[in-house]
């Protein structure tokens, strides 16, 4: 008996194996990419050519300037102080908010979100009224070096909380309830269960965090006093240097404020990956 003959032949695998992609996916990527380059890359790029139009002795100069440096330190310092503590605090924060049940949880919720509607001036107004000379606490912290922390505690509250809710609300609790029945502790099941899945989300935030830091402005100006050399942050030194006309120097700490951000959101994101791939 002869064997059925393939009727398609070359030509109609050829066809079968044709896929037809989406008519709007090239389109899409065009605009996205068009907007991506008027939105970020174009600026980027106007900065970058600003701060080194007068040459790289010029740039250097600018961001090594005694003034300069102590302001990129303040603003370094005090982020990094800020993303530890949201660390901590954020991911108790989202516990609470998942794993609790209590009276004005969704009040608590909704305030989590506030930095990101309230304008970050209004944020140090109120911090000034609340912690200055004249506050009804009773705690003077204005113009100093506390009172940038305060101030960065609170725009960056969201980050962290936000981040870890998702995964907290996704995590099995039967892996948790098995640890226990076999005599781990709160604690152990903590260590070895909970972050290791929580971590790669935590390490989100904070890079959010950090980057948000080092850029704040509007919750810093009026709080932290501007001081030379005290408590003078990197984004008020540059409001400085554009009022008096020294728009390469204010490029030159722009451009290496952008690059750290840069430089963490990217080693985060590498660590972030490397601790999924790494998930016990």
């Amino acid at each position: 008996m002869t064997p059925p003959q393939d009727t398609a032949g070359p030509a109609g695998a050829g066809l079968a194996l044709r896929v037809p992609r989406p008519s709007g996916a090239a389109l899409g990527r065009g605009v996205a990419t068009i907007y991506l380059s008027l939105i970020v890359l174009l600026p980027l790029a106007a900065v970058i050519e600003r701060s080194t139009r007068d040459g790289a002795g010029t740039f250097w100069n600018a961001v090594t300037g005694p003034e300069a440096v102590a302001a990129l330190k303040v603003t370094l310092v005090a982020s990094l102080v800020v993303v530890l503590i949201n660390a901590v605090t954020g991911t108790l924060i989202a516990w609470v908010l998942v794993r609790d049940s209590f009276r004005g949880k969704g009040v608590v919720n909704s305030l989590i979100d506030l930095p990101f509607a309230l304008p970050t001036i209004v944020a140090g107004l109120t911090l000034l009224a609340l912690y200055g000379p004249n506050g009804p606490t009773g705690i003077d912290v204005a113009y100093t070096r506390v009172a940038i922390v305060l101030a960065l505690l609170f725009v960056t509250l969201p980050f962290v909380v936000r981040a870890v809710q998702p995964v907290l609300l996704e995590l099995d609790r039967e892996m948790e309830e098995a640890a226990a029945s076999l005599g781990a502790g709160s604690l152990t099941i903590f260590r070895r269960i909970i972050l290791p899945n929580l971590l790669p989300a935590i390490l989100s935030g904070v890079a959010l965090g950090f980057a948000r830091s080092v850029g704040e402005f509007g919750s810093l100006v009026l709080i932290s006093g501007n001081l030379p050399f005290k408590t003078e942050v990197a984004s008020v030194f540059i409001f400085g240097q554009i009022e008096s006309d020294r728009t390469t120097g204010a490029a030159a700490v722009s451009v290496v404020l952008l690059a750290i951000a840069f430089l963490v959101l990217l080693a985060i994101s590498v660590l972030s990956r490397w601790g999924a791939k790494h998930e016990i």
